[in-house]
This record gives structure tokens, C-alpha cells and sequence, in this order.
């Protein structure tokens, strides 16, 4: 299992949870990105970041909304193909 960032993240960007994070596996690119990205390979499942989230955006993995599905796969995918999860961000919700 790992934790994923949902929709409620996209253009707020709240860093609270890298801070906390005791493993840095949280990321993003700065001025690029409209969403943290949870790297599911880092991530060692603590939870420490989930009441963090002044949004209410990070689930454990098998407690991500049914809406906001879609999210778990985007994380993962930012670690292999960043153009594509932002193109999958802008795509789930259009800016």
C-alpha cells in the first residue's frame, strides 16, 4: 500500500505534508506542477502526511474516493513520465 494526493491538492500545492514526510517521497517540480506527487516506491506508508493536508487530499491507497481514483495511477506515473501526469492532472481537472 501507499498513500495518494488527490484532486483537493491540484493548484493548492500546501507543502505541510513534505515537511512532515520522514522519508521525502513527496515531490513536485516548483512553477510546473499543480499537484505533490507521493512516490509509491519511497512512500513507506507511515501516514504521517494524511493529517498534515489542510485539503483533506491524501488517502491510503484502498481509501482514495472512487472520483478521485484515477490519482494513485497519476502519482505513480510522475516518477516515469512527468508530461503525462500533468497531462492526466490538467486532463481530471482542467485549470
Amino acid at each position: 500500500m501507499t498513500y495518494t494526493i488527490a484532486e483537493p491538492c491540484v493548484d493548492v500545492l500546501d507543502q505541510s505534508c513534505v515537511a512532515i514526510c520522514p522519508v521525502d517521497c513527496i515531490h513536485f517540480d516548483e512553477g510546473v506542477d499543480r499537484i505533490l506527487y507521493i512516490d509509491p516506491n519511497e512512500c513507506i506508508d507511515c501516514g504521517a502526511c494524511e493529517p498534515e493536508c489542510p485539503v483533506n487530499a491524501i488517502f491510503p491507497e484502498e481509501s482514495v474516493p472512487t472520483e478521485w481514483a484515477g490519482y494513485t495511477t497519476i502519482n505513480a506515473l510522475w516518477f516515469t513520465d512527468k508530461a503525462a501526469a500533468r497531462a492526466a492532472v490538467d486532463a481530471a481537472k482542467p485549470g
